[in-house]
């Protein structure tokens, strides 16, 4: 007679969750949370009084700032515009659909030096862009609009991708029964499709935001790299190193650790809200 189940335990069809789980956490300690810690301890090591002194460098409060700024604006503009690409993706066919789909991958297979410097190719004073906006008096490289566009470029897939699986999952036969109802096209999409894409663009938000934070080659060839001006977090920690200023590269580096998960347990917090709001 078979021995009746531990109270609250489910059998799985797979068998081996001890393992696999045992597996993961050791995965996930080796790569993030030892190197992490690592780093923690490297920054706690040099005292209070120089971690403040480097946090409150004005050098670094203008890195940061224009690092976690402009990420979270170019991450707002591809949670719109990549929610309207997915949505154009799922619900229409139309000639080029294939060739227009894996172009919203170029960013993830391009080198992102590569990316960089076609970029300030494009946006430079004297580029095929750059040179139409210099007549109106805009200066796009070299400026935090050269660092939005390429923070733009390299995070449109996350929210393309995140979006798409849960928008093509998404029953039309729901949006038939709202205009059966009476209900306006708008007020089909906000109350009835939004609600329902709103987890996946928090978690697409999530992953551009975080691309956005920690990127670098395709950064510092359009910013000009000018500190106070354009000159991001990421280069700054590499000027430091190039400086054998390994204390105010650890500082910087902790910095932007905190800040970032502050923001990213933040986002998940909002976006649990939202899935438990939703059903």
């Amino acid at each position: 007679m078979a021995e009746p189940l531990a109270l609250g335990r489910r059998p799985g069809v797979i068998p081996g969750f001890g393992m696999t789980l045992g597996f993961t956490l050791a995965y996930l300690s080796l790569i993030v949370l030892i190197p992490l810690a690592g780093l923690v301890v490297r920054a706690a090591s040099l005292g209070w009084a120089d971690f403040m002194a480097i946090a409150l460098d004005p050098r670094t409060l203008a890195a940061l700032r224009l690092s976690f700024g402009v990420s979270a604006i170019a991450a707002l503009v591809n949670a719109v515009f990549g929610l309207v690409v997915a949505w154009v993706l799922v619900r229409y066919d139309f000639p080029g659909k294939r060739i227009i789909d894996a172009v919203v991958d170029l960013p993830f297979a391009l080198p992102t030096a590569v990316a960089g410097i076609a970029l300030t190719a494009l946006y430079a004073p004297n580029g095929w862009i750059g040179q139409y906006a210099a007549m109106f008096g805009v200066k796009i490289a070299y400026t935090p609009i050269g660092i939005f566009i390429a923070l733009v470029f390299i995070g449109i897939p996350f929210i393309v991708r995140t979006v798409e699986p849960v928008l093509a999952d998404l029953d039309r036969e729901i949006e038939e029964m709202a205009a059966t109802l009476g209900a306006r096209r708008w007020t089909t999409v906000r109350r009835v499709v939004l609600p329902t894409l709103v987890p996946a663009l928090l978690t697409g938000f999530a992953l551009a935001f975080a691309r956005a934070v920690g990127e670098y080659g395709s950064v510092i060839f359009i910013a000009g790299n000018i500190p106070y001006v354009s000159e991001i977090a990421p280069l700054l920690i590499v000027i430091r190193l190039t400086e054998f200023n390994y204390a105010a590269a650890t500082g910087v580096a902790t910095i932007m650790l905190i800040i970032s998960f502050i923001l990213l347990f933040a986002i998940n917090l909002i976006q649990a809200w939202s899935r438990r709001r939703l059903g």
